[in-house]
């Protein structure tokens, strides 16, 4: 397809807009202070729309529609414990990153457990981020690539590069606020489409209510092996999915996420406790019915479909064709021109603002959690800004090296590798805060052998679900759930090793513990 002039104007303002914001606070970025933390002065309400828009990424605007559409809502499922753990947060965990000078998930990790537990886990989270670009990257280059008809180089340099550009040179300022420009345009894309499909039905926007309702496209049932949606099952498994364990994965992976540095990191740019809480809230109120219209999206085009057939959808929906495809089918083939410009813009926007928040948030744990605890110690803050900038520059380098890697492979190793990655070394991350914030219990040995019989476990799963193994060997066990076994393993582990094996040396834990908390007003 060729765009129209249209939008590529929209395109061009929409680009020229980010990277202006880049350089415009480029000149505030005097110390590092300000380059990772945005000075500590940031409000709520911005912090909140910035983590709206890291929650939604490119695979969000493609994978959900692409999910209604050819099947349920079961997606929705996991996302809607997330008010809960939102909520906890604000209340919980967040006086533990407002106190004193901490700036990371892993500075509390090092006061609390020493330094070798948090060179571990910066380091995972620093390769993590990585691969994480560079799968975004690659998702966002291939739907440019479909919607635009430009060669894939191109693509990733245009995808990838602008995002670099503006967050390399403005620091954690353009960060937050082209999140907010970003969430706002792809929330305005996603109605966008919602509008369009609503006009042109015969019936409206109670067209699709009505026949998604009759059809249970709004129901939590699951594609079955013979082509049709049946009921998910309710019970406890470990073996398949069901409701209790589709919200229970949910509420162990967000509350992972909540010790994510890319929301640590936002919470202590607040310019007061209580802007910190206030993004939090905004985020716990707005992330339901956001998700919820891309979702919306996805039932919104079947039902346009269903009642305008079209071939290319049909396949789509029978399997010949990817059902990811058919949010950039619907935009190049059925959208006015400007407003297919605005959409690939919104599409660019839920990539930009996940990649700008990793960016930032990997250099800063290399030059704060590794480099100068590590490897260049005492040295002015003038030079560990100027690491600053060569980090962000380095890890956007390699976000689109491994983005080309992606298509040139000729399976997904990236992908593969980085939740092989993730498996190991990062499930039961959320069990290490937990032991150190609840109890008084755990140093960095009984740390590491709960890492190790995590790493052993996970292993384990993933060669019995890969059939490596002997079939007397293998378990009936869905990887999907591995970070609850591997939080339940981290925790028992810890637990049992401070309590029969090491028992912690640390004796001051203030502010470092629930019950050594200070009766005072957080920063």
């Amino acid at each position: 397809m060729t765009l129209g002039w249209l939008d590529i104007l929209v395109l061009v303002l929409y680009f020229g807009v980010t990277i202006g914001m880049g350089f415009f606070f480029a000149r505030k970025n005097t110390d590092t202070e300000e380059y990772f933390l945005g000075g500590r002065s940031l409000p709520g309400w911005a912090i909140g729309l910035s983590l709206l828009g890291t929650s939604i990424s490119s695979v969000t605007f493609v994978a959900f529609p692409a999910d209604t559409f050819k099947t349920t809502w079961i997606r929705f499922l996991p996302h809607m414990v997330f008010p809960l753990v939102t909520l906890i947060s604000a209340r919980l965990f967040l006086p533990f990153f407002r106190r004193g000078t901490i700036s990371s998930a892993y500075e509390y990790l090092g006061e609390r457990y020493g330094g070798s537990i948090s060179c571990y886990a910066a380091s995972v989270f620093f390769l993590i981020q990585v691969i994480r670009t560079s799968t975004i990257v690659y998702l966002i280059s291939l739907l440019m690539q479909t919607i635009t008809g430009l060669d894939i180089i191109y693509c990733i340099l245009l995808s990838g590069g602008i995002t670099a550009v503006y967050t390399t040179s403005g620091g954690f300022d353009a960060v937050i606020w082209t999140d907010v420009l970003q969430t706002l345009t792809l929330i305005f894309g996603s109605v966008l489409i919602l509008i369009i499909i609503s006009c042109n039905l015969p019936e409206g926007f109670s067209q699709i209510i009505s026949t998604g309702v009759e059809f249970n496209k709004f129901s939590f049932h699951q594609l079955a092996a013979n082509g049709e949606l049946q009921p998910l099952a309710h019970g406890f498994s470990l073996s398949e999915k069901t409701v209790m364990m589709m919200l229970i994965v949910g509420f162990v992976n967000f509350l992972t996420g909540q010790f994510d540095q890319t929301a640590v990191q936002r919470w202590c740019s607040a310019k007061s406790a209580k802007e910190a809480r206030r993004s939090i809230y905004f985020l716990m109120c707005s992330s339901l019915p956001v998700w919820g219209s891309f979702m919306l999206v996805g039932t919104a085009i079947w039902v346009y479909f269903h009642c305008f057939p079209d071939a290319a959808a049909s396949q789509m929906l029978d399997g010949t064709r990817k059902a990811e495809e058919i949010v950039p089918y619907f935009v190049i083939h059925y959208l006015p021109p400007g407003i297919t410009g605005l959409v690939i813009a919104a599409a660019m926007a839920a990539a930009m603002s996940s990649l700008s928040s990793s960016i930032n948030a990997a250099s800063m744990v290399w030059v704060r959690d590794i480099y100068r605890k590590f490897m260049v110690k005492d040295r002015d803050d003038k030079h560990y800004l100027r690491i600053g900038f060569v980090a962000s520059g380095v890890v956007s380098v390699l976000m689109m090296i491994g983005a080309y890697w992606l298509y040139t492979a000729p399976t997904k190793t990236l992908i593969d590798f980085g939740m092989i990655l993730n498996s190991l070394t990062m499930s039961g991350l959320a069990g290490v805060f937990l032991i150190g914030m609840f109890t008084r219990l755990a140093d960095s040995r009984a740390v590491w052998a709960g890492i190790l019989f995590n790493m052993a476990f996970s292993g384990y799963a993933l060669l019995s679900d890969r059939a490596l193994l002997p079939e007397a060997l293998c378990i009936p066990f869905d990887l999907y759930f591995t970070s609850i076994v591997g939080n339940v393993i981290m925790i028992g582990v810890i637990v049992v090793a401070a309590r029969f094996v090491w028992r912690s040396k640390k004796t001051n834990l203030k502010n470092l513990t629930f019950r050594d908390q200070e009766k005072t007003a957080l920063l």
